[in-house]
């Protein structure tokens, strides 16, 4: 697992190990980031189940100002942060131990980007766009990882789909409020 481009580019990351660790392919990786390209730069960005922070960390390697980093898992957290140390990027972050749930429903801040990757069927995905739109700015957008066929919800408070992109089994829908998404 390496970043893909930007300050840190080439820079290789390392991973958890296990069955239950799931890490986002570079390919995918990489077509997120082509559908959020224009706004990267200066945003606020939230990386909810966060895993090993390679998508937060690809996010401060193309410009975000700050990234949050969300994981309930101590081993997550624990190499979210020597991730941020290889890359130089720990004045940028913030990185949180704790039910991502919890986290959403007590935030005051605002993000100008969310991408949510959690263990897939679990309904973790869904409870979080619960929440989620609270802690969103106007222009922001919200994108989620998920399997190909599981179903998620057509609005999220006010955001609606904006578009959803098939990568094999994996599925990244990206969520926008109307008046944004005619911009």
């Amino acid at each position: 697992m390496r970043v893909i481009t930007g300050t840190a580019r080439g820079r290789k990351l390392i991973t958890l190990e296990g069955d239950d660790v799931r890490p986002t392919t570079d390919k995918v990786k990489e077509s997120l980031f082509n559908i959020i390209q224009f706004d990267v730069e200066g945003a606020s960005f939230l990386d909810l189940f966060a895993g090993s922070g390679q998508i937060g960390i690809e996010a401060l390697s193309r410009g975000a100002r700050q990234v949050v980093f969300v994981d309930k898992s101590k081993k997550s957290i624990d190499v979210i942060r020597q991730n941020l140390k290889t890359t130089g990027f720990e004045k940028n972050a913030v990185v949180t131990g704790g039910d991502s749930i919890a986290f959403l429903q007590r935030r005051k801040e605002k993000y100008d980007i969310a991408f949510l990757d959690p263990p897939y069927s679990t309904g973790l995905l869904q409870k979080a766009l619960e929440f989620l739109p609270n802690v969103m700015s106007r222009n922001a957008t919200i994108i989620c990882e998920a399997p190909i066929n599981e179903e998620l919800p057509i609005t999220v408070g006010d955001f609606k789909i904006f578009r959803k992109y098939s990568y094999g089994k994996t599925a990244l829908t990206s969520y926008k409020l109307p008046e944004a998404a005619e911009e």
